[in-house]
């Protein structure tokens, strides 16, 4: 297949790279910056660059942009993509973006696609995008009109570059679950490292403290658009963990050993439960 990756940031590039060089098929890339397109040609990541004549070549379009910049560039560039092409995204929230594209798709032959990468690192953009990112990851798809022969088709793309699990889900849903499994430990790990003994606690740190600031160092741009175009799920799973919180506060404040034991227990079952494990 031809296929076309717009933006070669860390998601974006990664793609490019685990596609040109786990597969057999032919990518070009477009970036909004014309010396990451010649790095990504010159590593092999990409054959050329993706022109408005190539663009309607393309068997599949992955678009690895923001939510709004992904509706803005889809819903320019609609007119040029190749009738019965995929069109993917690869952001972190599906309702805007779905509700706005798969409409698009419809009228003009295409069809699009929700998607999201369950991979990344706390660094972002092209140098440090790398094939084996997906390596065991979890590939999010949003459910869709289209034919069952497509799904088959990204299914086959994403699983020949590393993803092992696939996942097919609604926008709604999508965008609930991610709440919790990403948005709020970005919230809660970028809150936690605002401590002031953040500044002085150099050699009493270990594994925990590691794993809980990691994705502090986020892109705030990105981030601020998906938790506002998420608002809803994302506040309400942060009104969860602040009445979590006020239990444990008010139990180790008032000595109340009983009271504290239990939280600490249901916790503990609740992470065993989740994994599978029998406690």
């Amino acid at each position: 297949m031809e296929i076309g990756i717009v933006g070669l940031g860390l998601i974006g590039g990664s793609l490019a790279k685990a596609i040109s060089q786990n597969t057999d098929h032919t990518v070009y890339g477009y970036d909004i910056s014309d010396q990451v397109v010649k790095k990504a040609v010159l590593l092999d990541a990409i054959e050329q660059p993706l022109t408005d004549k190539l663009l309607p070549q393309c068997d599949i379009v992955i678009v690895a942009l923001y939510p709004q910049a992904t509706i803005d560039y889809v819903t320019e560039y609609a007119s040029l993509f190749k009738e019965d092409a995929i069109v993917l995204d690869c952001g972190g929230v599906k309702r805007i973006v779905c509700d706005a594209l798969i409409p698009l798709g419809e009228k003009h032959g295409f069809l699009f696609v929700g998607g999201h990468p369950m991979a990344g690192l706390e660094h972002s953009g092209f140098t440090y995008a790398k094939k084996s990112l997906f390596n065991n990851a979890s590939m999010i798809f949003t459910s869709t009109r289209g034919p069952i022969e497509s799904m088959s088709k990204l299914k086959d793309l994403f699983t020949s570059i590393g993803f092992t699990n696939i996942e097919i889900t609604t926008p709604a849903e999508h965008d609930k679950k991610i709440a919790f499994t990403s948005q709020l430990a970005h919230v809660v790990s970028n809150a936690y490292i605002k401590s002031p003994t953040a500044r002085v606690h150099a050699g009493f740190s270990a594994g925990s403290y590691k794993d809980l600031t990691r994705v502090a160092k986020l892109n705030e741009d990105m981030w601020t658009e998906l938790f506002l175009e998420n608002a809803e799920n994302l506040t309400q799973e942060i009104d969860t963990l602040i009445g979590n919180l006020t239990m444990y506060r008010d139990a180790i404040e008032n000595d109340d050993s009983e009271t504290l034991r239990e939280l600490l227990r249901e916790g503990r079952e609740m992470k065993a439960v989740i994994d599978g494990e029998i406690f």
